[in-house]
């Protein structure tokens, strides 16, 4: 990055009636929440996907969506199971085909439990890659044909490189590394994990998204920036070393404050 990064927020399609101004006006990067929902994939959402495309009509910005996550972890040794998180995935990948969306952001499979147990079973490692690949495999083709890129995000990751290792055996275009900034901060401050920069460093050039929320290293706080103790300075710098271009998505509870985080970004002169 050479300037200062334009930060872009997720939201639902209600709260973008309300943002929607603010996106326009720097064309930020939006990501749309509102295709998480197993019943809103396994309804009708075409007037969802025409809603939004009728609101974002004009935006110049990179449009993503949150993939669905309610209720399953992404490869689950029972095939049964993989087949319906397979599907869900898939259904993700057509939400963004129907509305011209590039990017999914996904769950890490990895927990704090699997940080201290990888190694005390032989091919534990090697069989979470498997059950990963096997269950994504259908949504990645699909995302490679439309030009879309899954994003894995660490929520429980404690070992920043192994969400890192997991994209790159896809060998793929369509899977790249996502970083939300309060689950790391978690994992530093309750489970050992290295600082929040650490995430950045260790992705380097394949990240291509970041949620940007504050929190206090305890719990997963979802606050507006600066109501936390987030080391803004350091999470900033290590980005500005990227060429990769990852999409800043403030992502946090109480939307209203959407504006003011980045407003908190732009008074440390780190972003605007």
């Amino acid at each position: 990055m050479t300037s200062l990064p334009i930060v872009g927020a997720a939201m639902t399609l209600n709260d973008l009636e309300i943002h929607r101004d603010w996106i326009f006006e720097k064309n930020r990067d939006l990501e749309l929440q509102s295709f998480v929902d197993a019943n809103t994939l396994n309804g009708d959402w075409t007037p969802v996907a025409e809603r939004a495309k009728k609101m974002l009509d004009g935006h110049q910005g990179r449009l993503g969506i949150h993939g669905p996550f309610w209720g399953f972890v992404i490869g689950s040794q029972d095939p049964d199971v993989r087949a319906v998180v397979s599907k869900r995935l898939t259904q993700g990948i057509d939400v963004c085909a129907a509305i011209g969306a590039t990017q999914m952001v996904i769950h890490s499979p990895y927990t704090t439990w699997s940080y201290n147990n990888l190694d005390a079973n032989p091919g534990e490692r090697e069989r979470i890659v498997e059950h990963f690949q096997l269950t994504m495999k259908e949504a990645v083709k699909r995302a490679e044909d439309i030009g879309c890129t899954m994003v894995i995000e660490n929520i429980e990751d404690i070992d920043p490189n192994i969400r890192v290792a997991l994209a790159d055996s896809f060998n793929s275009p369509a899977v790249a590394v996502s970083i939300d900034t309060g689950h790391a901060y978690y994992a530093f401050g309750s489970t050992g994990a290295p600082p929040v920069d650490y995430y950045v460093t260790a992705a380097g050039n394949r990240l291509q998204h970041v949620h940007l929320q504050d929190a206090d290293g305890y719990a997963d706080r979802h606050w507006s920036l600066g109501e936390g103790t987030i080391q803004w300075h350091s999470v900033f710098k290590a980005l500005s070393k990227l060429e990769s271009n990852p999409r800043l998505i403030i992502e946090i509870k109480d939307k209203s404050k959407i504006p003011a985080s980045a407003a908190y970004l732009a008074s440390l002169g780190i972003a605007e």
